[in-house]
């Protein structure tokens, strides 16, 4: 028997928000991020964090944030239009702004182990994370180089891709956090097929695009000039672009650099495969530095962070802003809604 036409349907999946570094802006964005929740039209989310931390950051800033603690995630939808909803995670002590403590690095840690199980399990529908402190957590004991790698080894040691994302661009780096000289020397064809094919399949799958278009840039200065300004565009970008294209993926170069980031460059393709970290970085940030999200590529789950740091020098004093993390969550939800069509 069908159910009836007054059945209500189940509330959405809430997206969980980890705490991020204690003694940074974390906490602050979240805070404002949920009193903007209806003026930004946000999906529900909760926070994995400390709620004796959030209410001392809100009477300190003299917000009116009521936070009330969850004991799941399916309650988030309840409490979200009233309440700030708070899956507690027990600070070991008391943060204090722009310091940040080793001793509350398990916390971080468990913020992020338990938001990715709660979307691997199905019950939250994303993962949005905030900065965290490397080195807070390295003077813990933390063994992976970051952010990114951890919660690749929560997925089972898959390989994780790099994208920062805006409503003007989308680019990806094949080589990330490390220096030029060993960009140059990491960089091959199989690395840069294996990033660009992780690309157009999540773009398919959590973008809703159904044939993504891949701008790959050359590495030199206008993609080698016909090998008179170095030979790697040509031993080494040229053969990828042929395989992806070989593979039925709609990816052309290598593009010179300097011409693929004006608006009708950019209309297009649907993201640019970049050999370096500046080569991306530096234009999305021109174009959108508040609003440009570091979404992870090539996990199970959905995962995306504001494209900002811990910001100590600003901790504490009620003047960030939550733009980036509202686009953070907006993309998030976005990217559920495709994947579920999906």
């Amino acid at each position: 028997m069908p159910p009836s036409s007054s059945a209500e349907a189940p509330p959405p999946r809430p997206l969980a928000v980890t705490m991020g570094e204690p003694a940074g802006i974390g906490g602050e964005i979240a805070l404002l991020a949920w009193l903007q929740r209806d003026s930004a039209a946000l999906p529900p989310f909760f926070l994995l964090d400390d709620p004796e931390r959030l209410r001392a950051l809100a009477a300190t800033a003299g917000w009116s944030v009521r936070i009330e603690t969850i004991r799941a995630p399916g309650e988030t939808a309840a409490v979200f239009g009233t309440a700030l909803p708070v899956l507690p995670v027990p600070l070991v002590t008391r943060p204090r702004p722009g310091q940040p403590d080793p001793a509350n690095a398990p916390a971080v840690l468990r913020a992020i182990e338990t938001g990715t199980a709660l979307c691997r399990g199905g019950e939250a529908a994303a993962l949005v994370t905030n900065p965290i402190h490397k080195a807070a957590l390295y003077a813990a004991g933390f063994r992976h180089p970051g952010h990114t790698e951890y919660l690749a080894a929560l997925c089972g040691n898959v390989m994780p891709v790099m994208m920062l994302a805006s409503d003007r661009l989308r680019v990806v780096p094949v080589t990330i956090h490390v220096s030029l000289q060993q960009a140059i020397a990491t960089l091959t064809t199989d690395l840069i097929v294996q990033t660009a094919r992780i690309t157009a399949a999540d773009l398919r799958e959590k973008f809703g695009i159904a044939r993504p278009r891949l701008a790959v840039a050359g590495l030199n200065p206008h993609a080698g000039e016909s090998g008179s300004m170095g030979q790697e565009d040509a031993a080494i970008v040229a053969p990828a672009v042929a395989q992806l294209r070989a593979a039925g993926i709609n990816a052309r170069g290598p593009l010179p650099p300097d011409t693929m980031f004006h608006a009708a460059a950019r209309a297009g393709y649907d993201a640019a495969i970049c050999m370096y970290h500046d080569q991306a970085l530096i234009p999305i940030k021109t174009l959108d530095f508040d609003s440009a999200v570091n979404v992870t590529l090539g996990l199970p789950i959905i995962r995306t962070s504001p494209d900002h740091g811990t910001a100590f020098d600003i901790a504490g004093k009620g003047v960030a802003r939550p733009d980036s993390l509202i686009a953070a969550l907006r993309m998030a939800a976005g990217m559920a809604r495709h994947r579920s069509h999906a």
